[in-house]
């Protein structure tokens, strides 16, 4: 998306990823105001990103711009489209091909979109331990490093823990 003004230093003007940054504030300010994870957590990085992927491709194809605000109807397809047992990951994959094949060349609310794409699918985090909530389920240690006996380290891509903690935050909106 180019700037719609140019403050004359020159050439066409510098391309701005607008609908990116507005997205990611809206999913920023989504979580924040849940009060869901503190803000300087990768898991709030993670969750912020899952959220804002989701809204950036599901308007980035209809050719509208990001909205401010979140009307009852988009609340509800944000919704649906982070509930658990989605085909979400599917669906970024799917959304991030079909909109390389429209873009401009350069596009950099796309390339921005793409990068936090590989940073959630590349990143592993610790997935909290599930067991504390529950009878606990025999399984072997998975991860490298020093664990105490009986410990579960289990280490999952960002993705599947910053999407339900961004499901969570649409839910409390």
């Amino acid at each position: 998306m180019r700037p719609e003004t140019s403050d004359g230093t020159g050439g066409n003007g510098l391309p701005v990823p607008m609908a990116w940054l507005s997205t990611e504030y809206i999913a920023d300010e989504l979580l924040r105001t849940g009060d869901l994870m503190e803000p300087t957590t990768l898991e709030f990085r993670a969750g912020r990103d899952a959220l804002a992927l989701t809204m950036f491709l599901s308007e980035y194809l209809r050719d509208t711009p990001a909205p401010r605000a979140l009307p009852e109807p988009r609340v509800d397809e944000l919704r649906l489209l982070t509930a658990y047992g989605s085909t979400w990951r599917s669906w970024v994959c799917e959304r991030l091909d079909e909109a390389g094949r429209r873009a401009a060349p350069g596009d950099p609310d796309l390339a921005l979109a793409r990068a936090a794409w590989r940073w959630l699918e590349e990143t592993e985090l610790l997935a909290a331990d599930l067991d504390a909530i529950g009878p606990p389920v025999p399984r072997e240690p998975v991860g490298a490093g020093p664990h105490e006996e009986g410990e579960v380290q289990v280490w999952t891509p960002a993705w599947q823990l910053g999407l339900p903690l961004g499901h969570l935050a649409v839910h409390l909106y």
